[in-house]
């Protein structure tokens, strides 16, 4: 164990799998008590802890509901006392179809909640907890989507990814006086249940530069690195995870 994180206290939503869950798994590698927290799928979480063994805390959520936010990051600072890291990986690629009324502003609506008010409702209980210590870390997962928008289908997600990513840049900016640092990972496809319908035949996979869809655990070494604090002035960077499928 390289003991990266050692002692720290580090909350990472929708770590019931994909990108979450693979986080959770390198972080406590590199020694952190780790909160993983879930929305619905609690036997995916409980076999995460179960893996873990030690140095870990479930805790359950809907990040929908404003209240529930405030009481999952509650319970995670009350474990150790106090959250050194968060880790806002929880989200949906939820549409937006413009040809529905209602299915617009349904979707738009519920993006608005789960991918930018949720996490920046928690990046808000962060810097004012992070107060209290001295400094930390926040880690955003965004998109390129968030760069290039996405697909007709899904405006308002990309939208939403977008403002994460503003939201990130401007914490960074704010509070760098405070030690209080922020990053943006930007993955572009990811083994996970979104990419799941990908065959190995697809011709998107022949468009990728490396052939393959980016391995969840790619992301979740980016961000280990990134919560031991060992790159400070990187803090209001983007990382782009995309195996140069997208570049800037």
């Amino acid at each position: 164990m390289s003991a990266m994180l050692e002692g720290k206290t580090v909350l990472v939503t929708g770590a019931s799998r994909g990108i979450g869950r693979a986080t959770g798994e390198a972080l406590h590698r590199e020694g952190a008590n780790v909160v993983l927290h879930y929305g619905k799928d609690k036997d995916s979480a409980q076999a995460t802890a179960d893996r873990l063994v030690d140095r870990v805390l479930l805790v359950q959520g809907d990040l929908r509901n404003p209240s529930e936010r405030l009481r999952v990051w509650t319970e995670a600072a009350g474990w150790h006392g106090s959250v050194d890291v968060l880790v806002n990986n929880a989200g949906a690629w939820l549409a937006s179809e413009v040809d529905d009324d209602g299915a617009w502003k349904q979707g738009w609506q519920a993006n608005y909640e789960l991918n930018l008010l949720a996490p920046a409702d928690l990046c808000r209980q962060a810097i004012l907890g992070f107060r209290k210590l001295g400094g930390g870390i926040i880690i955003n997962v965004t998109s390129r989507s968030a760069h290039r928008g996405d697909d007709a289908g899904h405006l308002a997600y990309g939208a939403a990814k977008g403002g994460l990513l503003a939201l990130t840049k401007g914490i960074a900016r704010g509070y760098a006086k405070e030690n209080i640092l922020a990053y943006a990972i930007a993955p572009g496809w990811v083994a996970t249940d979104i990419s799941a319908h990908i065959s190995p035949d697809d011709p998107l996979l022949a468009g990728l530069p490396l052939g393959e869809i980016t391995p969840p655990q790619d992301v979740a070494e980016m961000i280990a690195f990134l919560a031991s604090g060992r790159s400070r002035h990187t803090t209001g960077a983007t990382i782009d995870i995309t195996g140069a499928d997208y570049v800037r």
